[in-house]
């Protein structure tokens, strides 16, 4: 959530900052917000007092009782009246407090200066491109069109078992998949990056936590009366091992890396783009979550931004680096960088990972913070896939596929155990 007491030092600034995402009302959801912070200081400071005043006749009383003043009825009527009138405005106080809860949830977050206008890919910033030579001809063949000949996946027995968008991998089409996973989780490693093995269910105030809940919730699958979602990536149970934590200074950077499956329902896909491997419902991914001060997030961001692009580049395919506009953000991000690969059979651009700062958003929601000398303030959480593997797979596919063989990129030789896939 973003925070009040910044939006009443840049008031001006966070409305016109959310005006980018095409908010509506926004300047009158702010001052209804900091109109209802207002009364919410106001019975805050009422009860303080009443509180006061009630432990100064307790005190009052217990003297009395100690030194054998027995006159004490008017002071025990005057001290139920207050401690009545303490619980009614305690109880104002939390309804205060959920109703400026309720609307602050529904914000998303502040774009960062950085983030251009606009409310469409055309409004997306290229910030580079690199593109792989390919034998660039009239053959070249779309993924869908590869995994059916070399046998790679199955989507009819994947649709028959579950439904479509459960895809079976077959023999090198599942060496692959292993392949992809240990290489990106080897390659996290070394760049200091833990490994975590996180539930794969996770409860609703995880959700709530990074902003997935309330936000996505029509995406999300959930396990019913248990309360309980499938993850849509792991960067929720990785970020919310440490909802409710205070985190020594010194302990930063926390760099978790993990693999898990992903669950999404994408309502409302549909069309060529989805074809294939280009949309699904359960799919595999590496994601890198990072822990930092707000003086070092930019810096953090770059450096993750630079270790995905070092990724894709060494799978030997072509890619290209976009700024996201305003329009285009993740609810809970305030800067997000987008790496799209390029499927030539398809003659697209597919998006393989998202890196975001969230800045301080998900850690104020999960109460997340930073002990730095005497003082607690909220940290800053970062993500990024490090890689999703379908579209990877299916640009893979495609830029190496050369009449009847598949090239396996170099890097994976030593995982797969085979250097290309023949007919």
């Amino acid at each position: 959530m973003i925070e009040i007491n910044k939006i009443r030092i840049e008031k001006e600034n966070y409305i016109n900052s959310l005006k980018k995402r095409g908010l509506e009302n926004i300047e009158k959801i702010i001052e209804d917000i900091i109109s209802l912070d207002d009364d919410r200081k106001s019975l805050k400071s009422k009860l303080d007092n009443l509180l006061f005043e009630s432990n100064k006749l307790a005190k009052e009383i217990g003297n009395k009782i100690k030194s054998g003043d027995k006159n004490i009825q008017d002071l025990k009527i005057k001290s139920t009246e207050i401690k009545d009138k303490s619980k009614l405005i305690s109880e104002g106080l939390k309804e205060k407090e959920l109703e400026i809860k309720n609307i602050l949830v529904n914000i998303p977050n502040v774009p960062d200066d950085k983030v251009p206008e606009g409310n469409s890919e055309e409004n997306n910033i290229e910030i580079s491109k690199n593109e792989v030579l390919i034998n660039d001809n009239e053959q070249l063949k779309p993924h869908w069109d590869l995994i059916k000949e070399f046998d790679l996946i199955d989507f009819d027995n994947g649709n028959k078992i579950t439904g479509a968008g459960f895809p079976i991998y077959r023999d090198k089409g599942a060496k692959i998949q292993r392949a992809l996973i240990n290489y990106f989780l080897d390659e996290a490693e070394k760049k200091g990056y833990t490994e975590i093995q996180p539930p794969i269910l996770v409860n609703e105030d995880s959700g709530f936590g990074t902003g997935q809940l309330p936000d996505k919730e029509g995406m999300m699958y959930k396990i019913e009366n248990e309360n309980l979602f499938m993850i849509p990536t792991a960067e929720v149970p990785l970020t919310n091992i440490y909802r409710k934590n205070i985190i020594d200074e010194e302990k930063l950077p926390i760099k978790n890396v993990a693999y898990t499956p992903c669950f999404r329902k994408e309502a409302g896909s549909w069309g060529t783009h989805v074809r294939g491997l280009n949309r699904l419902h359960q799919f595999d991914k590496v994601e890198i979550v990072q822990i930092e001060s707000e003086d070092k997030s930019d810096k953090a961001l770059e450096e993750m931004c630079n270790y995905v692009e070092s990724l894709i580049k060494s799978l030997e395919i072509s890619y290209r680096k976009l700024l996201l506009c305003a329009g285009d953000l993740g609810f809970s991000s305030s800067i997000t960088y987008d790496f799209e690969v390029f499927a030539p059979g398809q003659k697209r651009w597919l998006e393989c990972s998202s890196v975001s700062n969230f800045k301080t958003y998900q850690s104020n929601r999960m109460n997340l913070k930073i002990k730095k000398s005497k003082d607690k303030v909220l940290a800053h959480t970062l993500n990024g896939s490090a890689l999703a593997l379908p579209r990877i797979v299916a640009s893979i596919l495609e830029t190496h596929q050369d009449k009847n063989e598949i090239k396996i990129p170099e890097v994976l030789h030593k995982y797969t155990g085979f250097k290309k896939i023949n007919l």
